[in-house]
C-alpha cells in the first residue's frame, strides 16, 4: 500500500516579520493564506496524512487562531494530520493546546513523553512528543527507538541545537524509523533522506534565504521516497554590491534596482555594499529602496584615501603623524587596516569641523 504524505513544520502563523515598507503590514495574513494554500494542496491531492513537526504557532495560539486552524483541517475528506508543539508553541499550564477538541480526522501528540498514533488502515504509524517549556536540553533516548508495529513507521521530533534537542541527523537515523520528520531549524534538507528538515513554510527572518517549502512523501512497505518541493510566496535575499571609486549614490540606486528585478521585485532584500568609494561619495541608504521591499543597506565600504598624498599634505600634524605610524609599524592586518581607515576618517572631519 503506497502511503502519501507531507512534512511541514515551523509554519509560525501570528509571527510578524520585517519584509520591507511594501509587504511588512500583509506579510502575517500572507503566512496564513500560505498555510491554507498548502491544506488545499492536501485536498486536492488526497494526501493520505499531514505531519506538522512543531512550531506551526510563532507563540502561545489564541482560541480563536486554534478554531481557525481546526476549520482549515476539518476541510480535509482524505488526510489525517499529526502534529506536535515545538519551543514557541509550547504546551505550557494555561494553554489551549490541553484542552481544545480537534477535528475527527486531527491526532495532536501532546504528551511530554513519547507517544504513537496508528493508522492500520494506512499500515502506518507515527511517533513523537511535545514541548512543555520553550527549552529541551535532553538528547534522544535509547527508550525512543523504534518498536515496529506498522508496516511504516514515521517519528516527529523538533529541535537540533544546544537548547532545543540537541541530536545529530546521524543519530535519528540509527533509530530504526523509516522517516524521521524534523522541525526547527528553518532552512529545509533539498536532497532526499531518511531524517530531513522540511525547513519553514514560509521564510520569517531576513537570514532565512533560499528556497522555503514542504517535503512530499510516499511510504510503501517501509521504503519512503522524499522531495522538497518549494512553496513560499517570498524569499528573503542577501545582495552582495562590490563598490569602487567610481560608485556614486545613483549609480548604486540603479544596481540596487536592475539586481532586485533581475531576482523578482515579489521577494525581500538586505544589501551589503563592500569595497572602496570615493572618499567625497555617502551613500544614502534611505533612497536605495526602489520597491519597497529592502529591509537593510549595510555600507561595509571604505573611503578610497591616497595615505601617501595625505601624509605629504599634513606632515607635521596630528593626521600625518597617525597615517605615519601605521607605516613606521609595517602592519597590514585586517584590524590595523580598520584602525587606519576609521582613524584617518575621525580626523579628517574633525579636521573639517574645526
Amino acid at each position: 500500500m503506497k502511503v502519501k504524505f507531507i512534512h511541514t513544520a515551523d509554519v509560525h502563523l501570528g509571527v510578524r516579520p520585517d519584509a520591507g515598507k511594501a509587504y511588512t503590514k500583509n506579510r502575517p495574513e500572507e503566512i496564513w493564506r500560505s498555510f491554507e494554500r498548502l491544506i488545499s494542496l492536501c485536498e486536492r491531492e488526497k494526501t493520505d496524512l499531514l505531519v506538522i513537526a512543531g512550531d506551526l504557532f510563532h507563540r502561545q495560539p489564541l482560541l480563536r487562531e486554534m478554531k481557525e486552524v481546526n476549520a482549515l483541517f476539518a476541510r480535509l475528506t482524505h488526510t489525517k494530520v499529526v502534529l506536535v508543539a515545538g519551543n514557541h508553541d509550547f504546551v505550557k499550564q494555561d494553554s489551549y493546546y490541553r484542552s481544545f477538541r480537534w477535528a475527527r480526522n486531527v491526532f495532536p501528540l501532546l504528551g511530554k513523553e513519547m507517544q504513537k498514533i496508528e493508522f492500520p488502515e494506512l499500515r502506518t504509524a507515527v511517533s513523537g512528543f511535545s514541548y512543555w517549556d520553550r527549552e529541551y536540553r535532553e538528547g534522544i533516548r535509547d527508550s525512543w527507538k523504534c518498536r515496529r508495529t506498522q508496516d511504516t513507521e514515521i517519528l516527529i521530533l523538533h529541535g537540533g541545537d544546544e537548547k532545543h534537542l540537541p541530536f545529530r541527523k546521524r543519530e535519528t537515523e540509527l533509530l530504526g524509523y523509516d522517516y524521521v520528520a524534523l522541525g526547527h531549524i528553518h532552512k529545509p534538507d533539498q536532497k532526499e533522506q531518511k531524517s530531513s528538515y522540511c525547513g519553514a513554510l514560509e521564510p520569517t527572518d531576513p537570514n532565512d534565504t533560499g528556497d522555503h517549502g514542504f517535503i512530499l512523501g510516499a511510504a510503501a512497505n517501509g521504503l519512503v521516497k522524499t522531495r522538497f518541493v518549494p512553496f513560499a510566496s517570498r524569499k528573503y535575499i542577501h545582495l552582495d554590491i562590490q563598490a569602487d571609486e567610481k560608485m556614486t549614490g545613483s549609480l548604486l540606486r540603479d544596481t540596487i534596482r536592475e539586481k532586485i528585478e533581475e531576482q523578482g521585485i515579489e521577494n525581500m532584500y538586505r544589501v551589503e555594499i563592500t569595497g572602496f568609494r570615493d572618499p567625497d561619495i555617502e551613500f544614502a541608504a534611505a533612497s536605495m529602496d526602489p520597491y519597497g521591499n529592502v529591509i537593510d543597506v549595510l555600507d561595509f565600504t571604505n573611503p578610497s584615501y591616497d595615505f601617501g598624498k595625505l601624509s605629504a599634505v599634513n606632515k607635521g600634524n596630528l593626521l600625518g603623524r597617525f597615517i605615519q605610524s601605521f607605516e613606521k609599524e609595517g602592519e597590514d592586518g585586517l584590524l590595523e587596516e580598520m584602525a587606519l581607515y576609521e582613524g584617518v576618517k575621525a580626523l579628517l572631519e574633525t579636521k573639517r569641523g574645526s
